[in-house]
């Protein structure tokens, strides 16, 4: 198949296009900065937000499979607040320009990455697929942060004329996130500036790269459609994974701080994070995709080397 991958140069996106390509696929790569292309069968430069520019690159690639892998976190570190609003503009503003120009394109079928751990906190501690979202969150930066998402996911599933499947991603860690060594979350557990709220309660369901890249080759290759989510066997509670990544890390234990006073030590997202989230079951991915994840733990991985 012709597939053309958006967000080539990311930390998903790059991998991606080399699995496709081992699988036998015609892969064109959508990147902004041509010099951070790929090695793909062909690199389209084009800019998501600019739909004039759009339209006409992705009509040229003919694809029959559109992969939306679109993110501006590689800016997190340097500028937070406008990764997260760029982030948003590529999830509302790009999804809609790459979805009029896939059809315009005449490809069949759109997959596009999402988050699991959007979903409000309520309920079970692990939810599945038909969960709620967190719209009215209190943090005004999360709230925005998760319509955007609900919006991503709308417009990929209700885009006339194409097949939809929306792959909601666990936590993602491994090469070039915020989980690796060098990442902005490694960075801070090194440093012993991530505290563990008292309980510990906030549950997170993480995934490994490698298996983002399995799950994303299995949906361009499957006819499903709708939302899964994509993630590791094991949704953990912080009070669990935050002390083992330190000792994987080879960082100072975690200090416990009351949980009263999480919000205005680490930020509200980061408190919700480790005292409220809630997990996501990955069982309807295993039955619907027929996927399953290679590192189905993050105790194999987390904090590795």
């Amino acid at each position: 198949m012709r597939v053309l991958v958006a967000g080539a140069s990311g930390v998903v996106g790059h991998p991606l296009v080399g699995a496709l390509r081992a699988r036998g696929h015609h892969v064109s790569a959508l990147v902004r900065d041509g010099s951070r292309a790929p090695d793909a069968d062909e690199a389209v430069v084009a800019d998501a937000l600019d739909r004039a520019s759009l339209l006409p690159a992705v009509s040229a690639a003919r694809p029959d499979v559109v992969v939306h892998q679109m993110t501006a976190l590689r800016l997190l570190r340097d500028d937070p607040a406008g990764a997260f609003a760029q982030t948003a503009r590529l999830r509302t503003e790009g999804t809609a320009h790459l979805v009029e120009a896939a059809r315009a394109a005449g490809a069949r079928r759109l997959v596009a990455q999402s988050i699991a751990f959007a979903a409000a906190p309520a309920g079970v501690l692990v939810l599945d697929e038909d969960a709620p979202l967190y719209v009215d969150a209190p943090d005004p930066g999360w709230a925005a942060t998760v319509r955007a998402v609900a919006e991503l996911e709308r417009l990929v599933l209700s885009g006339a004329g194409l097949s939809g499947l929306v792959l909601r991603y666990g936590t993602l860690y491994g090469p070039g996130t915020a989980y690796a060594r060098t990442g902005g979350t490694g960075q801070r557990v090194l440093a012993g500036k991530l505290p563990l709220p008292e309980g510990g309660s906030g549950i997170t369901s993480f995934l490994q790269v490698e298996d983002a890249v399995g799950a994303a080759v299995a949906a361009v290759e499957s006819e499903a459609t709708g939302v899964l989510h994509i993630t590791d066997d094991e949704p953990a509670p912080a009070a669990e994974w935050l002390p083992h990544y330190a000792r994987a890390l080879g960082a100072p234990a975690p200090r416990t701080v009351p949980a009263a006073m999480a919000p205005r030590l680490l930020g509200w997202f980061t408190a919700h994070q480790l005292t409220a989230a809630r997990g996501a079951s990955n069982d309807r991915a295993r039955t619907t995709l027929g996927w399953k994840p290679l590192r189905p733990s993050w105790r194999d991985g987390l904090g590795a080397r």
